[in-house]
């Protein structure tokens, strides 16, 4: 520990041993010297998967060791169950309802004593229930799930009654400062009135290859083999994904909406969709057939002096997420690679907007590289939340949490 500097622990509880929490726990392991150097401590209490809670002998005081959590990483990547971690002793497992009050006991204790970071690296809808009762427990809510942030309206509101406590950094831009930058400039007092952005570092790499004259399909596999699109590309040329990112940056402007008042444009049709066809057959005949259409719309653009880019647009009473010409000088425009892109225009940022622009889709060529760039995003909100709990003047006492949901990640 550096000399002079205050220690900060926090403890954390992982909701989600996928590739993203596994390269959390890995990140954590590796960046001790580091957090050792700016006075932060992070010790792992407990991790939950989709059937079971693995829990510290002593919640208080320890946390896993490196050792231990490398042990995890490995058992998880080989989809064995957390028990086989048993016999390593000092921990203990629970499962199924057990498991879920037993994190709102340790929430309830921790929440208004040492603090706790409950951090969600589920792609899960079913973990807005437990999200909220901890956090009104007393718990920083550290997110990298985008799915209890597009929640209905009635459940966000809820989710966001304590916004403080939340912080979501890495669901928007993967590691890069969108969501504190829309919120210093809100803040300020500055309102925003237009956000653009290219959200999808998948898509960007696509679009910034097809219009370099490579056929759709091409570029969609090769990107595919480069680990940045899902096992299905569907995933990504839905837009889904962007549309969710979209409908968080929406939600953070204050618009009551829902994804259903998002227009939003897949890349294919219904007839190319997984009711339709096989993964298989999508790679092997569906995407071909897109070829000819995506040729001819990037041909029309660059007609017209101009490129295609898959963003979204949050303008006036429109949230729009699909394929837009833009002028090539522009920063979307220039884009290539699997960078992400983000203009923010307010009043003071009118005429020359607040670009934010970094790695999407990975800085490396595998999909450990994507979640390494997610972690950036959870790395800097488990510091802002170890800053929320050192100077918490108070905590949230509740006799009786209750467990509304048996659902484990």
């Amino acid at each position: 520990m550096t000399e002079g500097i205050t220690t900060v622990t926090i403890p954390i509880l992982l909701l989600g041993c996928g590739g993203v929490g596994r390269e959390l726990l890995h990140h954590i392991v590796a960046s001790r010297h580091l957090h050792s150097k700016r006075g932060l401590v992070l010790r792992v209490v407990g991790v939950c998967d989709s059937r079971s809670l693995l829990l510290v002998d002593d919640v208080p005081t320890i946390g896993f060791d490196d050792a231990f959590l490398t042990e995890i990483c490995r058992i998880k990547s080989s989809s064995s169950s957390l028990s086989a971690l048993l016999d390593f002793g000092h921990c203990q497992l629970f499962k199924d309802s057990e498991a879920t009050t037993k994190i709102l006991d340790v929430a309830g204790f921790l929440g208004r004593t040492t603090g706790l970071s409950v951090v969600d690296c589920t792609a899960s809808t079913e973990t807005v229930g437990i999200l909220k009762e901890t956090c009104d427990l007393g718990c920083c809510i550290v997110l990298a799930n985008k799915k209890p942030l597009t929640c209905g309206i009635d459940d966000y509101d809820k989710l966001i009654s304590n916004f403080r406590r939340i912080r979501f950094e890495s669901t928007v831009g993967a590691g890069l400062p969108v969501i504190v930058s829309v919120t210093r400039v809100l803040a300020s007092g500055d309102p925003i009135y237009r956000i653009i952005g290219s959200l999808s570092g998948t898509l960007g790499y696509v679009m910034g290859e097809v219009d370099d004259g490579k056929s759709f399909s091409k570029v969609v596999l090769a990107a595919k083999s480069l680990g940045y699109t899902e096992p299905d590309p569907r995933d990504d040329l839905s837009g889904m994904d962007v549309a969710r990112k979209a409908l968080i940056l929406a939600r953070l402007l204050g618009w009551r909406i829902n994804m259903d008042d998002i227009q939003v444009e897949s890349l294919y049709s219904n007839k190319h969709g997984p009711n339709s066809m096989s993964t298989e057959d999508f790679l092997r005949t569906g995407l071909p057939s897109l070829d000819r259409d995506v040729q001819e719309r990037v041909s029309a653009a660059s007609s017209r002096g101009k490129v295609l880019r898959y963003v979204c647009v949050i303008e006036g009473s429109r949230c729009q997420v699909g394929l837009q010409e833009l002028t090539k000088d522009s920063p979307l425009g220039r884009l290539r690679g699997s960078d992400n892109v983000v203009e923010i225009y307010s009043r003071c940022y009118k005429d020359s907007p607040l670009v934010i622009q970094g790695a999407g889709a990975g800085n490396d060529t595998t999909a450990a590289g994507k979640n390494l760039n997610i972690n950036a995003g959870l790395f800097m909100d488990l510091s802002s939340a170890a800053k929320h709990e050192h100077h918490a003047g108070s905590r949230i006492e509740l006799t009786d949490a209750g467990a509304n949901s048996c659902i484990l990640w």
